[in-house]
């Protein structure tokens, strides 16, 4: 029995966008809220919500509300966003540290704190964007690190002897970060051959990280193209979706094929009437 099937597509699963649209929109979006939500996860742990403090009340009301927003994007374009781990984790975010301040008598210093701290998890567990820049920055701090640690122990042993400004490693340790980071405050110099070399190697470490630095941030706020193998899991998964649904329509073609052959033979052999759909 030959019976003609519906367009048949892919269902999203949980916790994937619900179509290519939501898709784009998802990746959009990110791109845009990545610096609201790094602020409103950082600014409150510094100015700190409290009655009578009118900056303070304004920047717990905003950060939460970006936080909500967040959530609210999410779960209208992400299939039964609520039902994973991590839109379970942002709702109780979102309600647990809702500008309950602003009641009269309701306080929780410590635990608000201590809530407020977990939107800095969030952003490491949910916001891709923000793993990536933290894991090049990780890279970038271990070099930093070699190169500073290194360099001052070299400049200790080279200029310690003779140069009084290279008093204690302390001393030297100091020198290699204001090399490092391009300060030059100039109050400790290096006098001997080694030293200089060992300064100038530094110097140029310095820029080449900085520039390390510059571009990681300015990839991560959008501010320069993205290269291809850095493309989001978001276009991905569109991509995957297109070929799922032109994968269903090919199987489609291709049962309406075999009807048509099966008519044509049937019509070849002039076996009495036509058979009806679902007829055998």
């Amino acid at each position: 029995m030959n019976a003609t099937k519906g367009t048949s597509t892919e269902v999203p699963q949980r916790g994937q966008p619900r179509n290519a649209a939501a898709t784009a929109a998802l990746t959009k979006y990110d791109r845009w809220a990545r610096l609201p939500i790094i602020l409103s996860a950082i600014l409150p742990l510094i100015i700190v919500p409290t009655p009578g403090n009118w900056v303070g009340v304004l920047v717990g009301v905003v950060s939460w509300l970006v936080f909500a927003v967040d959530f609210f994007v999410h779960q209208r374009l992400i299939v039964n966003y609520l039902g994973t781990k991590v839109g379970k984790f942002d709702l109780t975010i979102v309600v647990l540290t809702a500008p309950w301040f602003l009641l009269s008598g309701v306080h929780g210093a410590g635990f608000v704190v201590v809530l407020r701290l977990a939107r800095l998890t969030r952003l490491l567990i949910a916001t891709k964007g923000v793993r990536r820049l933290f894991a090049r920055l990780g890279r970038v701090a271990i070099v930093a690190a070699a190169v500073l640690f290194v360099g001052a122990a070299m400049a200790y042993y080279a200029e310690h002897p003779t140069n009084p400004e290279f008093a204690t490693f302390g001393d030297a340790i100091w020198w290699a970060v204001v090399t490092l980071t391009t300060v030059g405050y100039g109050d400790i110099v290096p006098i001997t051959t080694a030293g200089r070399i060992d300064g100038t190697a530094i110097m140029f470490m310095g820029v080449a990280l900085l520039g390390l630095l510059a571009g990681s941030l300015a990839s991560f706020f959008g501010l320069q193209p993205q290269q291809a193998d850095n493309g989001s899991d978001a276009s991905n998964e569109a991509v995957l979706a297109e070929l799922a649904r032109l994968r269903a329509e090919v199987k489609e073609l291709g049962d309406l094929r075999q009807q048509l052959g099966a008519l044509t033979r049937h019509l070849t052999a002039g076996d009495g009437p036509t058979p009806g759909p679902g007829s055998e």
